[in-house]
């Protein structure tokens, strides 16, 4: 009788030791006193998609002096969460994982303790009458006849079921033990993490780092326009549709809008899916068709404002169709412009004329005969779609891959293949060109559509069925307000 109980006794008492432990000491060892760790999760923003690749991080490049002395920045952004992945709070994580292993071994054992001990209350009556019927026959004997024997026989095979519950008790035990020495080693490795780290809570330098990083886009979209200087590695945002296609988000700044489209081919094409959100067009779900009136050629179409702006099949019309109201609210001739592959990029595909959005507005890309074949451009009015300004380049449109503005500057690709780079810009503002050598990584080898969104600050591609970004470095003069 007396045995039992002092097991039973000795395995709450030690539960509820390493129990206290658990909710007084662990907290204090790492700085979550009132917070909680928070797990990497998998956003369903394609916030990482939006900002530079996983291997980069928030850099600031002191390069140059401008003629008053002023510092002449480069400034790129990182993917957000970019504590998560610092190496301690990974152990951290694993750390706190295996807390939680220990601390669901210790609700097991809990709960098998309770029911033993229920059980072990439960025969403590009998043991008591079989207690007392033994002292009478110590005491006296004689009194012990055939039948008072049987009945004690019989109280004591009662009792047997007993015996592998206290069998349990020291196995439990046992598990205690090794629960006690998990727990020591643990507080060893997490005092070390807390010496590494300082007396900083952890939680909180990650949250002000996040704070930080949103203020830092914040101030980055506040920035002027700059010089295409670097390309990103692609970030593959999904492998969907035929070899050739475009897709987009709206271009236009500011826009609250985060609906994407997707327009799979460019041969007289008319359906566009439409997703509420980029989590939405990376699953494939919760899309909506539109059926244009006229089909389109190419895959230079663009989203600006809640239109969509796209060449009508065989024609060098251009035409607005309004998402919201499912209409074409205005479609006009871009005056000599050739089409039905006349002028295309080197891939083909009709890819004639262009049509693109950057900071400055509304632009077409195409050329003309008059214009032997090299590349024209014209800034559109987004309401009319008549020109407001033309520029001759110079570049032959069959020598360019692709191309995309920027901040009033065209940038022309050598190539659609593998091996392309960017080679060739023209600058609007002082009607002069440059050629560069910026090389990007065309990952699947066949890029039919390249265009630039100011909004977000990177380029949509479609390559070879896969819908791809990528992040851009542009050189930019930041200016204080005392400037």
């Amino acid at each position: 009788m007396t045995v039992p109980m002092l097991k039973i006794g000795a395995v709450l008492s030690t539960m509820a030791m390493v129990t206290n432990w658990m909710s007084q000491t662990l907290p204090s060892l790492v700085g979550l006193n009132g917070t909680t760790v928070s797990r990497g999760g998998t956003s369903e923003r394609i916030v990482s998609a939006l900002y530079p690749s996983l291997e980069e991080g928030w850099q600031i490049y002191s390069s140059a002096q401008d003629a008053d002395g002023k510092c002449i920045c480069t400034v790129v952004a990182p993917a957000q969460n970019m504590c998560n992945r610092d190496p301690r709070s990974r152990q951290l994580r694993q750390l706190m994982e295996k807390v939680q292993n220990i601390s669901q071994s210790m609700e097991v054992l809990d709960l098998r303790t309770f029911r033993d001990l229920q059980y072990v209350k439960n025969t403590e009556g009998l043991m008591k009458v079989v207690d007392g019927k033994l002292k009478v026959a110590s005491e006296n004997p004689r009194s012990l006849n055939p039948k008072g024997f049987q009945e004690v026989k019989d109280k004591v095979n009662q009792l047997l079921p007993l015996l592998p519950v206290l069998e349990q008790y020291k196995a439990d035990a046992k598990m205690i033990l090794r629960l006690r020495e998990e727990v020591r080693n643990l507080s060893l490795v997490l005092m070390a993490i807390q010496e590494e780290m300082g007396a900083y809570d952890y939680e909180e330098l990650r949250q002000r780092v996040l704070l930080l990083e949103t203020r830092l886009h914040s101030c980055m979209q506040k920035l002027g326009c700059g010089k295409l200087t670097g390309v990103s590695n692609p970030i593959t945002v999904r492998a969907s549709g035929s070899r050739f296609g475009s897709w987009m988000t709206d271009t236009m700044i500011p826009s609250s809008d985060n609906r994407v489209w997707s327009m799979d081919g460019y041969f007289k094409g008319r359906r566009v899916l439409e997703y509420r959100t980029m989590s939405d067009f990376m699953k494939g779900q919760n899309f909506v068709q539109h059926l244009l009136p006229h089909p389109w050629a190419g895959t230079g179409h663009v989203v600006y404002n809640g239109s969509l702006y796209y060449n009508k099949y065989q024609s060098n019309i251009i035409i607005k169709y309004h998402f919201r109201s499912r209409s074409v609210l205005v479609q006009r001739s871009l005056s000599g412009a050739g089409y039905n592959n006349t002028f295309p990029y080197s891939w083909g595909g009709s890819s004639d004329i262009d049509l693109m959005a950057d900071e400055n507005g509304l632009w077409a890309v195409y050329t003309t005969i008059n214009n032997a074949g090299n590349i024209v451009i014209s800034r559109l009015e987004p309401q009319s779609l008549e020109i407001l300004q033309t520029w001759d380049t110079g570049f032959p449109k069959r020598s360019a891959g692709e191309s995309f503005m920027i901040c009033g500057t065209l940038y022309v690709t050598n190539s659609h293949l593998a091996g392309a780079k960017i080679y060739f810009a023209y600058y609007t503002n002082t009607s002069s060109y440059e050629y560069t050598d910026i090389p990007f990584h065309n990952q699947y080898s066949h890029i039919s559509m390249m265009d630039y969104n100011p909004r977000e600050r990177v380029l949509y591609t479609w390559n070879n069925g896969h819908q791809v970004l990528y992040n851009v470095t542009l050189f930019q003069v930041i200016k204080t307000s005392g400037d």
